[in-house]
């Protein structure tokens, strides 16, 4: 396994990091200890959770996948072995999420609220990597807006207070690092503005959607990521699925994620299918697995830290983890490239 500096953080983080966001409602907690088990026999030691997971997030289960961790530190008493990671919500319409119901958004008390629920399900007292899920601002999100950045409105919350209340959660001892997720140029750059400017917390990392469908993070934020050290997350690297084939010519496989929530729409743009067809050409090809092709393809970019790969069966798990041993030559580059400068970016 190799592995990679977070950010400035002059901690080393697996270049695969084991996704959780299934554990909860996909699988059970007897699973999610298996997957971790196995991860950490394998190299791994970047865990990525949410206070919202599991997924698709609901009442019912929220939180579990933590409750899930938590109880797995509990019984192995390794707590120090990992680098852990997880996430506040943005603005949603979560009435559920907050003690008092209100609808989720990055205040100060909510921040402080979410830290505090985080650790207790965690059963830890500290949390390595605490990120923004996604920005507080109004924004089209996962994949509504396109390439485009369409002016929603103003901030409510600003980014320097926003920061000030994840500055006074690091000094309690309680985070160690933050990050964003889902996040801009701009917004980045607005974070590490206002840290510099006050000396709080700088931003270590972002977690981002990218793979072969949708390498928008290349067109601005790869440069802050390689000039400001803020490596990419990168979450959905075989685009939830549809990079491995599995959904092609209309399947449906049973007790998938499209077959159970009906929720993947983002990968099903008018040019998707076909150009799915030509990536899991190029795999067939040099003889590798189409998902294997996918993970290593994250996996390799220069302004990556760690591609979270994430996985139901045990089966998908040894396959994502086994990635990160497959060759990744000219030839494969120059013939990604070439679909890519066909059909740039068809699920961004």
């Amino acid at each position: 396994m190799e592995y990679r500096e977070l950010g400035r953080t002059g901690q080393k983080v697996s270049a695969i990091c084991l996704g959780t966001m299934t554990w909860g409602e996909q699988n059970t907690e007897a699973e999610g200890h298996e997957q971790m088990d196995y991860a950490v026999e394998q190299g791994v030691n970047f865990f990525d959770t949410a206070e919202m997971y599991a997924v698709p997030p609901r009442k019912e289960t929220q939180g579990s996948t933590e409750r899930i961790i938590g109880t797995w530190f509990k019984k192995k008493k390794n707590r120090d072995k990992i680098i852990l990671a997880t996430k506040v919500s943005g603005r949603a319409p979560f009435d559920w999420l907050r003690k008092d119901g209100s609808p989720t958004e990055q205040t100060r008390a909510q921040i402080m609220e979410a830290v505090n629920s985080s650790l207790e399900r965690l059963q830890t007292d500290y949390i390595d990597l605490y990120q923004l899920h996604w920005p507080d601002r109004p924004m089209a999100m996962f994949g509504a807006g396109g390439t485009s950045y369409q002016h929603l409105g103003e901030e409510v919350n600003p980014i320097g207070e926003i920061l000030d209340a994840l500055d006074e959660v690091v000094k309690s001892g309680k985070v160690r690092w933050i990050g964003l997720s889902n996040e801009t140029p701009w917004g980045t750059m607005k974070f590490l503005h206002h840290a510099e400017a006050k000396n709080q917390p700088r931003v270590q990392s972002i977690q981002n959607a990218y793979n072969l469908l949708n390498r928008t993070f290349e067109i601005g934020l790869s440069e802050v990521a390689l000039r400001e050290k803020v490596g990419l997350l990168a979450y959905s690297p075989l685009a939830q699925g549809y990079l491995s084939g599995k959904y092609q010519n209309g399947a449906l496989p049973k007790g998938s994620r499209k077959q159970l929530f009906n929720r993947l729409q983002r990968y099903e743009t008018p040019f998707a299918e076909a150009t799915i067809d030509k990536y899991l050409a190029i795999a067939k090809k040099h003889g590798l697995d189409a998902s294997q092709l996918a993970n290593q393809f994250a996996t390799t970019r220069p302004f990556v830290t760690s591609n979270i790969i994430g996985a139901t069966s045990m089966e998908q798990l040894k396959l994502a983890i086994g990635s990160a041993d497959i060759p990744w030559t000219e030839e494969l580059e120059k013939e990604i490239n070439a679909v890519h400068q066909e059909q740039p970016n068809p699920c961004p």
